[in-house]
């Protein structure tokens, strides 16, 4: 009898609810650009290696071309630093003009056209880790303009924020990009900052 109870008790622990959207079904392999190129804007001195729109484009060439597509790799994952220092005057995120001229829309139009597909930064305080406008108070707008410009994946950081508040707003995130319609990844670092923050607590 207590066999039959320890298999139910597992069997329960590992029952998950997820979004049955066709997302997701294996580990999305891809390339993201934080470990080697940081948050490098100086386009004017180190055109090559800045975070821009032909960074992105390049790097979507690459994986066609060197054969990583072919392997299975699909996403190209902008990371932090691609934004303006300020949202527009309806209080929506915008890219910035001299590093991304065309938009993040045209850039997704471009790696799709690879086969591939985009992926982008956000985070749930007021600003990034690298000091942009971070979702916090702005998450459906920005839930919105990822589906707009037809996103496919949004890695959400946690810095500049309470990790205290993780456990409900991450889900709201969730909810919002859920709502527009448009299938996403949601790729949260949400575990990460409590892990950390407990670690500090006992330190």
């Amino acid at each position: 009898m207590w066999m039959i109870l320890t298999i139910i008790s597992l069997l329960q622990v590992v029952t998950v609810h997820s979004l049955d959207n066709g997302l997701a079904r294996t580990p999305p392999m891809g390339w993201l650009s934080w470990e080697r190129f940081r948050c490098n804007i100086d386009c004017k001195n180190d055109p090559d290696n800045c975070i821009s729109e032909n960074l992105y484009m390049k790097m979507a060439d690459l994986m066609v071309s060197e054969g990583f597509k072919d392997a299975g790799y699909q996403f190209v994952n902008i990371d932090d630093c691609w934004m303006a220092r300020e949202r527009d005057s309806k209080g929506r995120l915008q890219a910035d003009p001299d590093r991304f001229p065309h938009g993040i829309k045209a850039l997704a139009d471009y790696i799709h056209s690879k086969g591939l597909k985009l992926g982008i930064y956000e985070d749930f305080g007021t600003e990034t880790c690298g000091g942009y406008p971070g979702s916090e108070f702005y998450m459906q707008s920005d839930a919105n303009s990822f589906a707009e410009w037809d996103v496919d994946m949004l890695k959400f950081d946690g810095c500049n924020s309470d990790p205290k508040d993780m456990d409900t707003g991450y889900p709201v995130m969730s909810q919002f990009l859920n709502l527009t319609g448009h299938k996403m990844v949601f790729s949260c670092e949400w575990p990460l900052y409590q892990v950390v923050t407990k670690q500090k607590n006992v330190d």
